[in-house]
């Protein structure tokens, strides 16, 4: 027999199905010469500190740092249905002529699927499934096409390596820092990506409370109903305005320019998971961790590609699938009828195989859909239209800037007139109200002539500088997408992905936990940090736990173990070296303020206590003779009122 795993029982459900495995038994289908199992996710995990020795088990600072020499797996414990399904797969693979991993496609896919195999024992050849779509067309193509399991080493490596790299820094910097700077038995919990994403957060609300608002002044007249700018742009004096205002009141508008450009806007581009949770946080107020469920949903059943990627093209031997997929779209066939039958542009800004890795971006499968919620299908909806849009021509628009003169003031205004729509009647897209959005980008605007002149209304507005925005589910996926850097520029934010923090698949739950441990809240649709999260940020005294940069630059080197062009083992040696050093810095430093300077903190040295502001000329010294080196912050400090 040949041993098929799968990740999920409902996906076994549907290879066992196609395969021709129709008997139902205990743990697994069976029938036409396979056997179809399934794992629940995760049934092994990297074992914890005490497997490894008793002495790891309370939690102390003289053990630290726990680097086992070798790490181990074992099962989940306390779940007796992993462990029997776990018991149903090992005996399987016991007469196995060959095992199919029919995992995920990604990297916790392979993650999850290996483990369980190492667990298990397996003797006989092993292949790997590799679909992005369960569609029964998809399934058989992948089982004719079946790849070697060695093809796919360096992924697990990667996986590997992030499992054991977020073990290495959050069991020990969540042990140190708890056991130095808890108190009433409060878990500091700190992790590799989920205390940089909390740092944004912190200082966001940092950068809001200090922000001190500024009053500006801008001139701006109406004319024929149209407001024009000032180009003279904001005064900081009202006095200054005041004098523009007095030029300007007394003689007519006179329009000096007409100009107008035309131009095309291309179709929004299809959606990574990113993208894709950006568009439902802003549109329907989803958060990161539902939208995952509702796509991950789609996926199952079978009406959508595979969710958790992090590209947004499509690679070129997709192209003459297009035409099966639009066809299938029957519920939108008022909006794929006019591309059937002719034949579709083929653009690099949808079809470029540089950008696609293991997966294309999230896209209907054709398959018709029915029986989904209101949540699923709004979701369902927003990736449909997204790809028919992409097959749809540009929109042209004409965009036209009038310049107007008063006295020796001069004006202008701009606005966007959309001369065919093209793609945005898929999305049934209307100008903007402009005194709404206050874009006058997207104002159309009225006919003028160059000579034209008459009355006008001008004014002198008081504004105030705004404070940055707080964080919303959408905008914190964007940092964490580009590390920390606001970046609107699509193509910018494209080459910024490579060093993003966490991935695709993981951000909701980073997001997630944070909440889960009371460091995050959430007011609407705004993100604030909790007192506690505050003070968590403001212990941490190191700032590569707290640097998305610098845990940017980590993803970065995990992508290159995935590729090949970065050894796993060096990755681990890096981290190692870094979880001795933090050790080593925080058991160094001392809770207890410089008696001398009042600003520093008292750090140990070779002979003696010395401040941390040494290097700016503070001076203090407390000898290990007075004070032992390992003295608690309470006995320095009573040795210091001494």
């Amino acid at each position: 027999m040949k041993v098929c795993i799968a990740e999920k029982p409902s996906v076994a459900r549907e290879i066992a199905s196609v395969l021709g495995a129709n008997r139902k038994c205990n743990g697994y289908y069976e029938g036409n010469g396979y056997q179809v199992t399934w794992t629940f996710g995760h049934l092994c995990t990297l074992k914890e500190p005490h497997d490894y020795t008793p002495d790891w088990k309370s939690w102390n600072l003289g053990v630290l740092p726990m680097i086992p020499p070798r790490f181990g797996i074992k099962l989940i414990p306390g779940n007796t249905t992993y462990q029997q399904q776990f018991e149903v797969i090992q005996q399987l693979l016991q007469s196995a002529e060959a095992l199919i991993n029919c995992g995920d496609a990604g990297q916790e896919g392979e993650l999850i699927q290996r483990w369980v195999m190492q667990k298990a024992g397996v003797k006989c050849p092993v292949y790997r499934l590799w679909i992005s779509s369960l569609t029964e067309e998809s399934i058989r193509e992948g089982f004719s096409a079946l790849r070697q399991q060695q093809e796919f080493d360096h992924l697990y490596e990667a996986g590997l390596s992030r499992a054991i790299g977020d073990w290495l820094l959050g069991m020990n910097a969540t042990r140190l820092y708890t056991i130095r700077y808890a108190q009433q038995k409060q878990v500091l919990s700190i992790g590799r990506v989920q205390t940089p994403t909390l740092a944004l957060i912190v200082r966001r609300q940092q950068e809001i409370d200090q922000f001190k608002p500024e009053p500006y002044w801008e001139l701006k007249t109406r004319y024929r109903g149209v407001l024009f700018a000032s180009v003279k742009g904001k005064f900081t004096r009202k006095e200054e305005g005041e004098d523009f205002l007095k030029k300007v009141q007394d003689a007519d508008f006179q329009v000096t320019d007409v100009s107008k450009k035309k131009g095309k806007e291309s179709a929004p581009k299809l959606f990574d998971l990113t993208s894709l949770q950006v568009e439902c946080n802003k549109k329907f107020g989803f958060s990161a961790e539902e939208t995952l469920k509702y796509i991950q949903t789609l996926y199952e059943r079978k009406l959508t590609t595979y969710p958790r990627v992090d590209t947004t093209f499509l690679s070129d031997d997709l192209y003459p699938k297009i035409p099966g997929i639009l066809a299938g779209l029957t519920q939108y066939a008022a909006l794929t009828g006019v591309l059937l039958g002719k034949k579709l542009p083929k653009s690099k800004k949808v079809f470029d195989n540089a950008k696609v890795t293991d997966h294309h971006a999230i896209i209907p499968t054709g398959v018709g859909a029915s029986g989904l919620s209101e949540f699923e299908m709004k979701v369902y909806d927003l990736v449909t239209r997204h790809f028919i849009a992409a097959f749809y021509p540009d929109c042209e628009v004409s965009k036209t800037t009038v310049l107007g003169r008063v006295e020796t003031v001069d004006f202008k205004v701009t606005g966007k007139e959309i001369v065919d729509p093209g793609w945005r009647v898929v999305f049934q897209e209307t100008p903007k109200d402009t005194e709404e959005t206050g874009d006058e980008e997207e104002r159309v605007l009225p006919s003028f002539v160059v000579g034209e002149s008459g009355p006008h209304e001008p004014v002198l507005k008081e504004t105030w500088t705004t404070p940055p925005k707080p964080y919303t589910e959408a905008t914190l996926l964007r940092a964490m997408e580009t590390a920390g850097k606001g970046v609107e520029d699509e193509a910018l934010r494209e080459a910024l992905k490579e060093n993003g923090i966490g991935r695709p698949s993981t951000r909701a739950a980073i997001i997630e936990t944070l909440f889960k441990r009371n460091y995050i809240r959430k007011e609407r649709k705004n993100l604030y940090p909790t007192p506690t999260g505050v003070e968590l940020i403001a212990t941490i005294q190191e700032e590569l736990l707290k640097s998305a940069e610098l845990t940017g630059q980590w993803e970065r080197k995990l992508r290159m173990i995935e590729k090949g062009q970065y050894e796993a083992q060096v990755f681990l040696e890096e981290l190692k070296t870094m979880v001795k050093e933090l050790v080593r810095n925080v058991h160094r430093t001392t809770g207890v303020t410089c008696p001398s300077c009042g600003k520093g903190k008292l750090l140990r040295g070779k002979t003696a206590y010395g401040c941390s502001e040494y290097k700016v000329g503070c001076s203090f010294r407390l000898s290990y003779r007075d004070c032992s080196a390992d003295a608690t912050d309470a006995a320095i400090r009573q040795k210091i009122e001494k």
